[in-house]
């Protein structure tokens, strides 16, 4: 009864503060749940929170201020981000944190040792070291009840997991979370609540299962190559210059247009993957936030795997580190027989803090003359990646005309392309792979949807250039039969828009 009437006042004061922040904080679009079960998820994942924070310390207002604390940050942090990509946290950013402190220039926080950052957390620390000091502890008395009970209460958390990740349990959670509809469920239920339920959901299902591979018996194209643009979209579409790339698409490409991708000014490896596997959303169940958490590039039906059936050579070409987004392993799995990484860029010229465009196009143009046979090559540009801060360029400080001055570079590399491709039978397909994270271009901006680029080359029955527009996915499908694979259906011809 001492315990109770210990940890009780302290939770249900932190259940109802938690409650109210994601009440009035904004935490999500959809509707406050009210109804009961609702209501009983929402404080269960409160409740689950405070005992977390209770194992470490046995002090019950403690561990409900570390609670209410983790709350406003979920939100806060979810409110931020949703105002610079259009979407709320997920559960698997999670998995991206330890990338933060080892690439910390590719996000908008400062590094760990900054003041801004530095100052608080240890503020923060020496305030719990000393409500630690302050705050009594409920841990029985006597050695033995102590040890039992700090043991006993993470073996309880521990095996309530594992249970919620098998039947009943999990079958329980399955029927409540059907399928991932974010805004409505973090409305509802919370994002606490959200985030575990959709952990344990992700976990719960299997190898999504791909779609019927496609013949791929004999090479198309001798050369394909298939370019990922950092952040492209037509700069005209943001108040710059023509950029004279987009001239060279419109009159010379055998099919452009806009490109529907899963996100606005994040998640590359989203639209990578669409790409590369032909595989819409839906069929990607809770892996859709991070397909390379779903299944690592172990993917039958990527173009990788249907281009070495084939006889192709494949090769990954990216000026940047192995580990980020475990790009390496990922595209081993993918099928990718070689990659050339950040390693071969070692004496390329840097425009800003990353390897230049032109320079990647170079390099790709020399793997293409140095081929002994077909050759399949996928590639990611660097140059243009952001934050886009001050201090990138020397005498540009302005994040969208730091911008401009780098897609400038990415439209000369494909131009070069386009000329050095001029005497080989190959395709050449470049895209963006989400419109980038700037002040004057934020979520809502032209839906999701960068730019496109199919050009044709050796091929005298190449019809005009067609404006097509098209979904990350149904690119990707539509790019098998270059490499031989069977083709998709053809799309129609879209009408021209602005």
């Amino acid at each position: 009864m001492a315990f109770l009437s210990g940890f009780l006042p302290a939770l249900a004061a932190a259940l109802a503060v938690s409650a109210a922040i994601e009440r009035f904080g904004g935490a999500a679009r959809a509707p406050f749940g009210l109804g009961p079960r609702d209501l009983g998820l929402r404080l269960g994942a409160y409740t689950l929170l405070t005992l977390f924070w209770f194992v470490f310390s046995w002090r019950p207002w403690l561990a409900g201020l570390s609670t209410v604390l983790t709350v406003a940050g979920l939100v806060l942090v979810s409110r931020m981000k949703r105002h610079v990509i259009g979407e709320p946290l997920v559960f698997s950013d999670f998995a991206l944190l330890p990338q933060v402190p080892r690439h910390p220039q590719l996000y908008y926080i400062p590094p760990v040792t900054s003041p801004v950052i530095a100052g608080p957390a240890l503020v923060g620390f020496l305030a719990v070291a000393g409500w630690y000091a302050l705050e009594p502890s409920l841990l029985p008395h006597g050695a033995g009840p102590a040890l039992a009970a700090m043991l006993g209460l993470p073996a309880a958390l521990v095996t309530l997991v594992a249970a919620a990740q098998r039947p009943p349990l999990a079958s329980r959670v399955a029927r409540r979370f059907p399928r991932p509809d974010l805004e409505r469920d973090i409305g509802r239920l919370g994002l606490p609540a959200t985030l575990m339920a959709y952990w344990l959901r992700r976990r719960a299902e299997g190898p999504a299962n791909p779609p019927a591979a496609a013949r791929s018996t004999a090479p198309g194209d001798p050369v394909v190559i298939l370019i990922q643009l950092e952040s492209f979209v037509d700069p005209e579409r943001l108040g710059g210059q023509p950029l004279p790339l987009m001239e060279l698409i419109r009159t010379r490409a055998a099919e452009y247009g806009r490109l529907r991708v899963p996100a606005h000014g994040a998640y590359t490896m989203r639209s990578e993957h669409a790409v590369l596997t032909g595989r819409d959303a839906d069929s990607l169940g809770f892996g859709v936030y991070d397909p390379y958490l779903a299944a690592g590039g172990d993917e039958p039906t990527s173009l990788a795997r249907l281009a070495r059936v084939a006889g192709y050579e494949t090769a990954f070409v990216h000026p940047f580190h192995r580990d980020f987004f475990q790009r390496a392993q990922v595209m081993q799995r993918f099928g990718f027989e070689r990659l050339v990484m950040e390693e071969a860029f070692a004496d390329a010229p840097r425009i800003g803090p990353y390897v230049s465009d032109v320079a990647l196009g170079r390099r790709i143009l020399d793997e293409v003359r140095s081929r002994r046979g077909p050759l399949f090559l996928f590639s990611v540009t660097m140059e243009n990646h952001g934050p886009w801060k001050p201090g990138r360029l020397p005498g540009i400080d302005d994040p969208l005309a730091q911008y401009l001055h780098h897609v400038a570079g990415t439209g000369r590399m494909v131009e070069e392309l386009v000329a050095g491709l001029a005497g080989e039978q190959a395709t050449l397909c470049v895209f963006g792979d989400h419109a980038p994270s700037l002040p004057t271009c934020r979520p809502g901006f032209g839906g999701t949807a960068t730019d496109y680029a199919l050009f044709r080359f050796g091929d005298p029955d190449a019809g005009p250039p067609r404006r097509i527009d098209l979904t990350a996915d149904a690119l990707g499908r539509r790019l098998r039969a270059t490499v031989g694979a069977e083709a998709a259906a053809p799309a129609p011809a879209s009408p021209a828009q602005a």
